[in-house]
């Protein structure tokens, strides 16, 4: 039976990230079966996953995704593994919504234990009431022991021991505050080739790990979670679809869940906007989000491409486009230096990412027919939008309305949005939207 365990922390920047790499780098090392989650839509955590210990993370989200769909994630991921390890999103009891969608929140709902990781750099005893805070705020979430990260000495690490010793607490151990060994702060300028070069650091952690930690004690205590019973959804007959997915250095923030809806109802083939002179032969793109303004000279270079998606597109061709992938469907992109480069044309507008605005939040897209779920998470803004847009409301995680626009012309949608269509029956909602019209 596979065994899991949820790693958080009382805040964001904690070190759980940190930890939660060097443990699966260490426990791959014992050559024991560790399949990597995260809680949340973030994409850059599981790339780091899976540079970790060379399986992809998989976003579990109770926002996005049903309770089903979380329980069926867990058994096909997991199937294989010896161990789940969750990383956990911003502090145990931060959600959308008070604690709503929050890691202690799943944590109820698959009855998995917790080990909290705290930041131990400029505290000593004062850690005992802030993790006696954490066990008893909610009692039906199990947190079974705390790791300490940034710990200044052996004896720094004795007396937070001591204090988790005095309100009988397990303490598995503690990560050394080292320089130049944390990860830092994730943002959408990280592209893959910079994440590889972590490789180095993170193999650096779990060394320093396997000396200060007692991974087999988390393990050991890992197996009291209950087993999940899965449910699976009603087979969808395959619709024969060749799906082409944009997959480069520009574009790479998928989910696999989505790939995976998309292998239950056809084919799935990949190909490089960067790259390739011209997209494959095809009934459905994908373009996904990602990092084109780091690449706006090779996008726009790239002229057969830019022409072949553009044709495509046309032609009555189906394609779904989300955040960067959206941007490279306009006019032009205008880079951080105000420079403009052309792209796609097909969407009559220009994006920018000069004068920087963040838009983050869940959002709920509400249309005549379908509801999707999905996450906003962007720097640069529309300019000169002229596109026709669907008729939908767009919400956030407190049910207020944003200004998000859902572009549409032809068979061709595409918005900031990173939607959630990781079943077959979301995924077939998504094309039958396409070829409705406006």
């Amino acid at each position: 039976m596979t065994k899991q365990f949820i790693i958080s922390a009382p805040n964001s920047n904690a070190g759980k990230t940190t930890i939660t790499l060097g443990l699966l780098r260490l426990i791959k090392r014992k050559n024991i079966e560790i399949q990597p989650f995260k809680v949340g839509p973030d994409y850059i955590d599981p790339k780091f996953h899976e540079l970790a210990c060379g399986k992809v993370g998989v976003n579990l989200d109770l926002f996005m995704m049903s309770q089903q769909d979380i329980n069926n994630n867990l058994s096909h991921y997991g199937k294989k593994a010896d161990i789940n390890c969750i990383e956990g999103v911003m502090g145990l009891f931060d959600g959308a919504k008070k604690d709503s969608g929050s890691t202690a929140e799943l944590a109820k709902k698959l009855k998995t234990p917790v080990i909290l990781v705290v930041d131990a750099k400029a505290v000593a005893y004062s850690v005992a009431p802030l993790i006696q805070g954490f066990i008893n705020f909610d009692t039906d979430v199990k947190i079974i022991g705390v790791i300490f990260n940034r710990v200044g000495s052996e004896r720094h690490y004795r007396m937070l021991k001591e204090a988790c010793d005095d309100i009988n607490v397990n303490c598995f151990g503690y990560l050394a505050n080292l320089k130049n060994i944390e990860i830092p702060s994730r943002h959408l300028g990280l592209n893959i080739q910079q994440i590889e070069k972590f490789d180095v650091i993170i193999d650096e952690i779990a060394t320093e790990l396997e000396k200060t930690l007692d991974w087999n004690a988390i393990l050991e205590i890992s197996k009291k979670v209950e087993p999940i019973l899965t449910s699976t959804h009603k087979t969808v007959a395959s619709k024969n679809i060749t799906f082409a997915i944009a997959k480069d250095e520009a574009f790479n923030f998928i989910y696999p869940h989505n790939i995976n809806a998309m292998k239950q109802l056809g084919e799935v083939i990949f190909f490089s906007p960067i790259h390739d002179s011209e997209i494959p032969k095809c009934d459905f793109i994908f373009l996904p989000g990602g990092y084109p303004e780091s690449y706006l000279k090779e996008l726009s270079s790239n002229t057969s491409m830019l022409k072949s998606i553009k044709t495509f597109a046309e032609n009555n061709g189906q394609v779904y486009a989300e955040c960067g992938g959206m941007m490279y469907l306009g006019k032009a992109v205008i880079s951080e230096e105000n420079k403009s480069f052309k792209m796609v044309n097909y969407f009559d507008f220009e994006s920018t990412i000069a004068n920087k605005k963040l838009h983050l939040g869940y959002r709920t897209t509400i249309t005549n027919n379908h509801i999707f779920k999905g996450h906003e998470f962007h720097y640069s803004s529309l300019q000169n939008d002229n596109e026709t847009t669907i008729n939908a409301t767009v919400l956030n995680a407190r049910d207020s309305k944003t200004d998000t626009k859902i572009h549409k012309k032809n068979k061709v949608i595409g918005s900031y949005i990173h939607h959630y269509f990781g079943t077959p029956e979301i995924l077939l909602q998504l094309i039958n939207q396409l070829n409705n019209d406006i």
